[in-house]
């Protein structure tokens, strides 16, 4: 087997000044954790085992920084393949000109069925400029140990019963939930959820597509149910200095109860804290709102200004089998997005997939994956205020609404 060459992300701007010999295919892969990195350094090297004609590169780039330095690549010398979020995400750059257009692909390797529930979240104006690897479900990550000890009887259902929760942790001197604001789309699982839970499905969708005010009573409701956590202090102190990795180990250490995050975060959690990790579903507000979820979905695409197209369509082509996109998700923690792929056998994702084929309410992707990217960046800037100051509350959703006709052109 040929040597795999790994270039760390400062070396990526070097290879792709140089010029590209046939056969040589530029990976860029966002990852997070040494786990992940390791399944994609696997599932590579049978790449190269099967297309022996082809040498790959591959840059693998930490995702928080990969999210920076993405739409420069994409403008300049572009790498063959990229690792991408679907949904708005993908539209974003779809609908600048900078991906390849997949619908031929999609005809062609049978992606219409095998892919069929991802289609529309891998599609822009008809046309399909990504192939779905993984999807996830989001939840509650809880340590059963630490509810046992405070007396918590069962996952909670209902907010009353998730507030209770939470303020018997607090009594007991351990933080109920860990948040790591820095990151700024964590803040948004917790407006996602709570919109969904109190506003429904498709008021949320009209909200993400610019069509409700940031004014709106119904929005603010969200806040302010929002800031009962903060005033009770049920978020961990300081939660704007921690980012995901940081605040890990807080949950780890079992000094904080509770994470609300997707089900990508499973493999990474150390042995023995993962026997003492349950998972459940954001509980409900408003039993009048059918529940809906988050359902995030990841891709690959090929930039429009590939220098080799054909080798990252065999690329894509064979992270697209089954069998290779089984084995992708059971190793970082997630569903595989091929129908006809394996389920992981991760007790954690099976509760995800379960969640998420039993609801009833509607699948969004993400707060940021489903609106577009000016308007989700400013959103969750707005967030990580309001986390730091809630009095300022209507301020902020004042400014929120002067972005929102601004970038959407409303009045």
């Amino acid at each position: 087997m040929k040597r795999l060459l790994v270039l760390s992300a400062l070396g990526a701007a070097l290879s792709f000044a140089s010029a590209v010999d046939a056969g040589t295919l530029q990976l860029n892969i966002a990852f997070k954790g040494a786990d992940q990195r390791a399944v994609w350094e696997r599932l590579i090297q049978g790449f190269e085992k099967a297309n022996p004609d082809v040498t790959a590169k591959v840059a693998f780039v930490e995702e928080e920084t990969y999210k920076v330095q993405l739409p420069g690549w994409l403008t300049s010398v572009a790498p063959d393949v990229i690792n991408w979020h679907e949904g708005e995400r993908m539209a974003y750059y779809a609908r600048r000109g900078l991906l390849e257009d997949l619908s031929v692909d999609w005809q062609k390797n049978d992606l219409n069925s095998q892919f069929a529930s991802l289609k529309t979240a891998s599609s822009y104006d008809g046309k399909q400029y990504a192939m779905p690897t993984q999807y996830f479900a989001w939840g509650l990550f809880y340590r059963k140990d630490l509810f046992e000890k405070v007396g918590i009887k069962g996952e909670p259902t209902t907010w009353d019963e998730f507030l209770e929760a939470c303020r018997k942790l607090k009594a007991m001197g351990i933080a109920p939930i860990a948040v790591g604001g820095r990151d700024s789309w964590t803040l948004a699982a917790w407006f996602d959820y709570l919109d969904l839970r109190m506003n429904g499905y498709d008021f949320h969708m009209q909200l993400m597509n610019g069509d409700i005010p940031y004014t709106d009573a119904r929005v603010k409701k969200v806040y302010l149910a929002w800031k009962t956590l903060i005033d009770n202090k049920y978020f961990i102190d300081n939660p704007l200095s921690y980012s995901l990795d940081s605040v890990q180990p807080l949950y780890i250490q079992g000094q904080a109860a509770m994470m609300l995050m997707g089900t990508f975060l499973s493999p990474g959690l150390p042995p023995a804290t993962k026997t003492q990790t349950g998972f459940f579903r954001f509980p409900t507000v408003d039993p009048k709102i059918a529940p809906a979820e988050d359902g995030s979905a990841e891709c690959l695409n090929i930039p429009k200004r590939a220098a080799n197209k054909t080798d990252a369509r065999k690329f894509l082509a064979f992270i697209g089998r089954p069998d290779i996109d089984g084995e992708l998700a059971k190793g970082v923690g997630t569903l595989p997005a091929n129908n006809q792929a394996a389920m992981p056998e991760d007790p954690i994702a099976k509760t995800g997939f379960q969640i998420l084929s039993k609801t009833s309410g509607g699948v969004a992707q993400f707060y940021d994956r489903d609106m577009t990217k000016e308007m989700a960046d400013e959103g969750m800037k707005g967030m990580q205020r309001f986390i730091s100051d809630p009095s300022r509350l209507d301020e902020i959703l004042g400014q929120l609404e002067k972005t929102r006709q601004r970038i959407y052109n409303k009045s």
